[in-house]
């Protein structure tokens, strides 16, 4: 079923509307795909996260022109964007005139750390603006209003089913499954967190991309088929390690390292930022010690670690309680 926004029961042009939406820990696959016409793609695999996010409040101005929109805080560029550009589509939906209006946001994402922090924004902008309007705008076009609006977007508006998504183009290229396999994944930060400008980044493409990303992608959908968690940290590892000839994580080595000597079943990282984390397939033996170990060596090698979560519904709070820490990624050390 395709995601919508959820209007009030009692929304209508003139009215407050509210949106949010979550966040995600960096990506388990990204690279050169070709999609259904046979063309390369740039595409991604993101690895959801529950918990921090974004929150927009959207409030109407009536009778101002409909680019007319403040940003509280100031200099979220995108999400203002993403509010004009909503505010026009939800009046050709409701057959309207358009307004401007005052748009607040308020979250507890750091910025620059590949987590997915402005298309968080422009995602509750413009389910805040749906909701003002009182209209339900489906996944495919929230996807196009946060590409016009960013230039690139993350697939947070669909949801956290395991998609192949080209975020540059803002469509689905694949349904993976429902689910990714069980993981527990051990957040931290790379380069003392700090900010990565991502559209400073270069967009290296090789020849030999495309066959080796396709054999990802194949080993990937074979995973979520059969929950195999082993095989999806096969696969974020080698995406990651693909990725470093852009990002050049000068710790990516003691990454992998600690991972191996913990008993994990890889890596994965923001391959346009600095967020990381070490895979556990939950149904190991001596998991409990291997959370505790790895966070320790995290901490020894100075890689600070953030959150334990997982990629299932699980309360992490009783389940791993010595694991979580109260650091989260805009507390990392710089």
């Amino acid at each position: 079923m395709t995601a919508t926004t959820r209007p009030s029961e009692a929304a209508a042009p003139g009215t407050e509307g509210t949106g949010r939406a979550a966040c995600h820990h960096g990506e388990i696959l990204q690279g050169v795909f070709l999609d259904e016409r046979r063309r390369p793609v740039h595409g991604l695999v993101t690895l959801p996260m529950n918990g921090p996010g974004s929150t927009a409040r959207f409030a109407h101005r009536p009778g101002s022109p409909p680019d007319e929109v403040t940003v509280t805080p100031a200099g979220r560029t995108k999400a203002r964007a993403a509010a004009v550009l909503a505010v026009r589509e939800c009046a050709v939906r409701r057959d309207a005139k358009p307004c401007g209006g005052e748009l607040t946001l308020t979250g507890d994402l750091p910025v620059g750390l590949g987590m997915g922090s402005s298309t968080s924004d422009v995602i509750a902008t413009v389910r805040a603006v749906a909701d003002s309007w009182g209209v339900g705008l489906p996944s495919e076009t929230i996807a196009r209003i946060a590409v016009r609006a960013e230039g690139a977007s993350d697939p947070l508006m669909h949801g956290v089913r395991p998609l192949l998504f080209a975020q540059r183009e803002g469509r689905v290229l694949e349904v993976l499954g429902p689910a990714l396999p069980p993981a527990v994944v051990v957040g931290c930060t790379l380069a003392q967190g700090a900010p990565v400008d991502t559209l400073a980044l270069p967009a290296l493409h090789h020849d030999d991309d495309l066959t080796a990303y396709a054999q990802l992608r194949g080993m990937l959908r074979r995973a979520v088929t059969t929950a195999d968690t082993a095989l999806l940290g096969r696969v974020s590892t080698s995406s990651a390690r693909l990725r470093q000839r852009v990002l050049r994580h000068q710790e990516f080595p003691t990454l992998t390292a600690i991972a191996d000597r913990a008993g994990a079943v890889g890596v994965q990282i923001a391959h346009s930022g600095n967020v990381a984390g070490i895979l556990f397939d939950p149904r190991a033996p001596g998991l409990h010690h291997a959370l505790r170990r790895c966070a320790r060596a995290l901490d020894r090698a100075g890689i600070t670690p953030t959150r334990t979560f997982t990629t299932f519904a699980s309360p992490l709070s009783e389940e791993f309680p010595w694991t979580n820490t109260s650091r989260t990624p805009s507390a990392a050390r710089t």
